[in-house]
């Protein structure tokens, strides 16, 4: 991992930041936000709602685009006209804080969820996730689904199985998604007998079922925070991130599975 993300450091060095220079938004532009592929069905809620509220008041909108933390990281690094990100994990962020590329201030802790393994809906797989469990048993001589290398999904995953004294057994027997609802496709369909997945996305495809979850203490908190892009020139983006912390927002995202995290305050 070390390897990997020294050298898309390497490869970053001489990127001109071309959001550094940008204007000032015109009126009613919308608030873009990038965000981690497992808040698009809450997100999108949430967004609809700051619009019907008139922006928080302000009249402002907001769209999002989704995808892995470490996609929108890297494309914020490397000049996109984001306003706002939203990490599923604290270690994109802190790599854009590290870079600059974060207002100092803006950022908080806005989201927790949960870590668990899930199998088609009509699967008779049973498990009790737990140390040494025989996953790589269950699996059948198929693959598990998990994120990526570089996806928070798939770090929280590899974490948790290293942990629980699984990961040699399945290493070498990975189907690793660019972003978790990949991972999550590609139980849903069928292709991969088990995954793992956050709780939130479970939640909204009826085609898995959860088999358990993982144990909190067996991975870093699974936390989302949020903040304004240095760059963003939108002045509509404060009262987009005051709303994120609001009641009606919360509600939304309570809704869909998530949890909240030190009541929305900035560490």
């Amino acid at each position: 991992m070390t390897m990997r993300r020294a050298s898309r450091r390497e490869m970053l060095a001489g990127l001109v930041v071309l959001g550094a220079g940008r204007a000032e938004a015109a009126p009613g532009a919308p608030i873009i936000v990038f965000a981690a592929a497992s808040l698009k069905n809450a997100l999108d809620e949430v967004n609809i709602a700051f619009e019907r509220e008139g922006g928080a008041h302000g009249g402002g909108t907001a769209r999002a685009s989704y995808a892995s933390s470490s996609v929108i990281a890297r494309q914020i690094e490397a000049g996109a006209p984001a306003d706002v990100f939203i990490s599923a994990d604290t270690d994109w962020m802190d790599d854009l804080a590290k870079r600059g590329l974060i207002a100092p201030g803006s950022r908080f802790d806005l989201l927790s969820n949960r870590l668990v393994l899930i199998a088609p809906k009509d699967s008779q797989i049973r498990l009790r996730v737990a140390p040494g469990m025989k996953l790589a048993t269950a699996l059948g001589g198929g693959r598990l689904a998990v994120g990526g290398p570089d996806v928070p999904a798939g770090r929280y995953a590899e974490a948790s199985l290293q942990a629980l004294g699984v990961w040699p057994s399945v290493k070498d027997h990975l189907a690793p998604g660019e972003n978790v609802r990949a991972t999550l496709a590609f139980v849903a369909r069928g292709e991969a007998p088990l995954g793992i997945v956050y709780e939130t996305d479970a939640l909204i495809e009826p085609a898995v079922r959860v088999v358990g979850v993982f144990p909190p203490s067996s991975h870093a908190p699974i936390v989302y925070p949020a903040a304004l892009v240095a760059a963003s020139r939108n002045p509509a983006t404060s009262a987009y991130l005051d709303f994120l912390r609001t009641p009606r927002a919360r509600a939304i995202f309570r809704r869909y599975g998530f949890g909240s995290v030190g009541g929305g305050k900035r560490p």
